[in-house]
Parts: C-alpha cells; sequence; structure tokens
C-alpha cells in the first residue's frame, strides 16, 4: 500500500491560517478567524470547497519549499510550455509599534523560463461550502460579495482574464492580493514586494533569537516556526490544529474539529517554546487564561474557543470529507461538555515560570494569591473524581494516573509560587494536594508487572504513563522508571519505533494507528532514563514521517507509515521539539542564542 501524505504547506501570521497544496491551490483557508468557516476549503469537498489555484495549460511538476527560516512557502511549477514560481504568504511585521497582521493573502507569480501559459481560478465560498458569493469586476480588482461579507482579490493581471477564467501567457511578474473585509488600497505591486521583504525579515529575525541546540535544527526550526502561528495572537488563544475532520485514519469515524485551545495542549507548546527562549508567547497566554479563570465560576473545560467561548456545540456538516469519502464533517467539539481534571494543573505548570524565572517582573501581578488559589482550590474540588482523561473517553470514566499525575506537578508548582510570594497557606495547602495525588498515582501501580497503569482498578497500559518519568514523579534513574518504561515499550511501541496511545478497546472500537506525540514522549523518555544512543536512533527514525517540508500529522499508519489526522499537529511538533531539547540537553550540544 502507497505511503500517504498530506500535499501541502502552511502560511499563516497569527491571525489566521491557510493551506498550499502543491498544485497551488489553496485548499483550506477559515476567514475571518482560526475557528470560522472555509472560504476555500477543497481539503474536505473538492465540489463545495471553492478554489483559488494558479495551474498551467497541460500537465506538470511541482517542488514546494519554505524561504529558509519563514512561514512563507514557494511552489515552483515545471510544465510543457515554461517554469514558474508562486511564493504564497501571510504579512507579518511591526509597523506603528505594533504588529501587522491583516486578513491578507498575497501571492507573487514569477515566470522562471520559457513562457507559461497559466489560469487563475479564485472561487470563495461562505458557510462551509453552502452558499456562494456574488462576483463583481472593477477596474483592477474583483469582488466577492455574500451577505455581509466582503472578499477582493486585487491583482495587476488583466481583470478580464481572471474573470473568465481564461489562460494567458506568464511574461512579467504578477501579484494577486486577496483580502477580507477591508480592501487593499496602495499600491499593487511595490506594496506586495515591501510586505514579502518586511515578513521575511519578521520571521528571520524570530529564529535567530532562539535558542536551539544543533540537534536536527533545521526540523526543530520548522516546527517552532509551526508552532508559532498557532497562537490567536488577539487574544493568546493556542490552538490544536488548523483543520477539522481529518480521519486519525481512513474512515474510521474518528473525525475532530481540532481549531480550538486546548489547556492541555497549550502546556506542552508553552513548554516547547520556553525552551527555544520565546516568552511572549507565554505572557500573551496567561492574559487569555486569566480572562477564563475569573469568568469561570465552576470548573474549567477541557477546551475553549479562541475568544474564550465555552459552548463549540459539535454539528455535522453535508461535506464529502477528506480523499471524498471520510465522513462525519464535524465543526465544534463536544469534549468541552467533558470532565478532564488534568487541565488545572497544566495550567498551574504553564504559567510557572513567570514566578520562577527572573526574567519576568512577578511582582507586577497584583492578583497572583488569587489565581493561585483558584486553581489550587479546583484540584481539591476534583482530586477524587473519575473523568474522561487526556483521550477524551466519551462513555469511560475512571481515576486516570495521568490526571493525578498533573494535580500532583500543578500542586508541585502552586507550591513554588506561594514560595515566590511568601504566602505560607497556600503552600502548606499545596502540598498536602501533592501527597493526595500520589496516594491516587500509587493505587494505578502493579507490582507484579512493575509497571503504572492507566487508571486505578485497571489492567491497561497507556503512553500517557510515559510523564510519570518525564515530569520527575519516577526520578528517571530509578529502577522503578526504567521497569516501567520497559513494560509500556513491550506493549506499546511498534517494530519502527512508533507508539500506540493504547491498545484497548474505547468507544469506536481498537486504535488503528500510533500517535505521532507518544513516540516522541517515548524518545524523551530514554533520553530521561540515560538511554541516550537509543533516544537519539529513535528520534532519528521518527524524522521520516514528515510530510515534504517537515511538517507533521497527529496519527501514523505503523505499516506504511502513512500520515493521518489532522494536520498538521501542534502537538507532534511540540513532541520532537521537546525530545530535541532533552537529547541535546543530555548530549551537551552547544545551544546558540
Amino acid at each position: 500500500m502507497e505511503r500517504h501524505t498530506y500535499e501541502t504547506g502552511l502560511i499563516g501570521n497569527c491571525a489566521y491560517l491557510a493551506h498550499i497544496h502543491k498544485n497551488t491551490n489553496v485548499v483550506w483557508l477559515c476567514w475571518p478567524r482560526f475557528d470560522s468557516s472555509f472560504i476555500f476549503g477543497s481539503l474536505l469537498d473538492d465540489e463545495k470547497g471553492g478554489e483559488f489555484s494558479i495551474l498551467p495549460d497541460g500537465e506538470f511538476n511541482s517542488y514546494q519549499s519554505y524561504l529558509e527560516n519563514t512561514n512563507i512557502l514557494s511552489t515552483e511549477i515545471t510544465c510543457d510550455s515554461g517554469k514558474y514560481r508562486v511564493t504564497d504568504f501571510a504579512p507579518r511585521f511591526y509597523q506603528y509599534e505594533r504588529g501587522f497582521k491583516p486578513l491578507m493573502l498575497v501571492r507573487k507569480i514569477e515566470p522562471l523560463a520559457g513562457a507559461p501559459r497559466i489560469r487563475v481560478k479564485c472561487k470563495p465560498v461562505g458557510d462551509y461550502g453552502s452558499r456562494k458569493f456574488t462576483k463583481v469586476m472593477g477596474s483592477s480588482h474583483i469582488e466577492f460579495q455574500g451577505d455581509d461579507e466582503r472578499i477582493r482579490l486585487t491583482t495587476n493581471i488583466p481583470i478580464s482574464y481572471l474573470y473568465e477564467e481564461q489562460f494567458f501567457v506568464l511574461n512579467e511578474v504578477r501579484y494577486l492580493v486577496l483580502t477580507y473585509g477591508r480592501p487593499l488600497e496602495a499600491p499593487l505591486a511595490s506594496t506586495a514586494e515591501h510586505f514579502l521583504r518586511e515578513t521575511i525579515i519578521y520571521w528571520r529575525h524570530w529564529v535567530k533569537h532562539s535558542s536551539i541546540a544543533q540537534f536536527h535544527q533545521e526540523f526543530v526550526i520548522r516546527s517552532a516556526l509551526a508552532l508559532k502561528i498557532h497562537q490567536f495572537e488577539d487574544t493568546g488563544a493556542i490552538i490544536a490544529a488548523s483543520t477539522t475532520s481529518l480521519p486519525e485514519y481512513p474512515g474510521s469515524g474518528r473525525n475532530w474539529d481540532y481549531r480550538y485551545c486546548w489547556l492541555r495542549d497549550a502546556f506542552y507548546t508553552l513548554t516547547a517554546m520556553n525552551h527555544i527562549g520565546h516568552f511572549d508567547e507565554l505572557e500573551s497566554y496567561f492574559n487569555y487564561i486569566t480572562d477564563i479563570s475569573f469568568s469561570e465560576l465552576e470548573r474549567y473545560q477541557p477546551l475553549y474557543g479562541i475568544t474564550g467561548e465555552k459552548k463549540l456545540v459539535e454539528r455535522e456538516l453535508d461535506l464529502k470529507g477528506y480523499m471524498g469519502d471520510n465522513q462525519p464533517v464535524r465543526v465544534g467539539n463536544q469534549a468541552y461538555e467533558h470532565i478532564q481534571n488534568d487541565i488545572y494543573g497544566q495550567v498551574l505548570i504553564s504559567l510557572l515560570p513567570l514566578y520562577t524565572d527572573h526574567r519576568f517582573i512577578f511582582s507586577q501581578r497584583k492578583d497572583s494569591a488569587k489565581w493561585i488559589d483558584f486553581l489550587l482550590h479546583k484540584i481539591e474540588l476534583t482530586i477524587d473524581e473519575k473523568d474522561a482523561g487526556i483521550w477524551e473517553f466519551r462513555n469511560f470514566a475512571n481515576i486516570h494516573c495521568y490526571t493525578n499525575l498533573f494535580q500532583w506537578a500543578g500542586a508541585s508548582a502552586a507550591e513554588k509560587m506561594a514560595k515566590t510570594i511568601g504566602d505560607k497557606k497556600l503552600e502548606k495547602r499545596a502540598i498536602a494536594v501533592k501527597k493526595r495525588a500520589a496516594e491516587h498515582i500509587e493505587n494505578c501501580y502493579s507490582a507484579e508487572r512493575r509497571v503504572y497503569t492507566h487508571a486505578v482498578g485497571s489492567n491497561y497500559l497507556d503512553a500517557s504513563t510515559l510523564q510519570l518519568i518525564m515530569m520527575n514523579y519516577l526520578k528517571p534513574d530509578s529502577k522503578k522508571a526504567k521497569d516501567h518504561l520497559a513494560a509500556l515499550e513491550k506493549e506499546l511501541k511498534t517494530p519502527q519505533g512508533l507508539f500506540y496511545r493504547y491498545v484497548h478497546a474505547d468507544d469506536f472500537g481498537k486504535p488503528k494507528s500510533t500517535f505521532l506525540v507518544c513516540a516522541f514522549w517515548y524518545v524523551e523518555a530514554l533520553a530521561c532514563v540515560g538511554r541516550v544512543d537509543e533516544a537519539v536512533n529513535e528520534f532519528e527514525k521518527l524524522l521520516q514521517y514528515s510530510n515534504h517540508l517537515l511538517l507533521f500529522s497527529e496519527d501514523v499508519d505503523e505499516n506504511t507509515g502513512s500520515q493521518w489526522g489532522n494536520f498538521p499537529q501542534a502537538y507532534s511538533h511540540v513532541g520532537l521539539m521537546n525530545a530535541a531539547y532533552r537529547i541535546a540537553m543530555k548530549m551537551d550540544k552547544p545551544i546558540f542564542l
């Protein structure tokens, strides 16, 4: 069976994200927000999803790459009549002491050889493909109108060619600027070139000021760039992925909408960003989570909308689905109703650097005691509850080892924060919570098998318990840690070095694809226990599972190496970055600032 990969690249500017296929088509673009309806969505339906392509007359070959150390994508098309390059980017840079990140897609088309004949098709759609826009031709633009939405395509291509979708000879540089809401009201060519130069400078400056060790730097840099644009900068929310309903494996029905902020995922992302010396993302997220904390009278939800929305009602759309036959296509996510009690601890750990790293001025945070007390109290209230766990089981509830681990780790973070702000009462409560969480964790231990199971009273193993080692609950040099790791790899690891989350049946039966972040957790755990050479070897085996642009999916088929699940998946890139960081620290690789 042929290996399946996602043949798209991702661009974005922290206001929107877009997927550009190797055939130049914009197959996924949601405006005006990460979680809005797509205006281009052929990724999920080639008929209702619209189109924005720049294709030649006849057969062609394609080569796609990023401009080095940027989120700017280049697609080179070679055809019988010549060769041309399409450069796609979302403008992002600083001007007037503010971040400039408009809802604007810029496409630069350059002839490279011969006289290629090309045709541009631009057909945005509304309401997930159920509504078409009215097309109105102007002197140097086409406006697409629908209800209160205005999308404008400004260009120096003859408008008649665009309007009539006519082939023409590309004999000079052409520009396409697609905008939402406000149109481009500036010179086209010089503005596009200015935006391109400034966006290149921005991304390369961002990378240059990252602390990245000399261990597979190229992969770490690409992962960091991908993660950065998954943060909705306006509020600080960090989404799990830019897509919805890409199946965990074909026909599985495991098709979920990931365009929301999981508090758990955000913890892992921020950890990875902290490792490379980027802290603006953390402070921005702090504001987002603080707003949620003080408006949430009861318990946290596992996930929220990017502006803090609580009700993310799940519904199914009348679309074909990925590759034409992967339904249902879902928007919204029913997991917002779940009880997942690990998240309070993860929020505390996420923001711990604000109180322990002297590059932050914690004394300026006047509500610290109130905020820490709020989260610690949530752990106290929920520590004995059953929950849905990290994998969000829809019909099962348990006292999960992973949940209790992060209650333990969250209480440890609260203890450190309380010491920093000098609150002895909070510190004492945190220590008591740690002890209670540890009792639950130990109830998951099987002395006979020398392993921690996934929940109290369960015999099943779960890759999430690798975190017992990485979070230092189990001392990495202890026999208990090494035995636990050995038991997990015996049951959950594949010969290819991939890892299953678990192998028991859940709400949808037994999983048929491996979960990539679990494999990176395994690598990290190997490094922790001192099996560094094995960690390097296993890490390098995992690199083959990227697509042509070093982007990783959520799931991988162990038999074919095929990519499945939402893409690119923040979790997977976080796993890569954190594993690389752990290995580099163990190998004493130099880190460049």
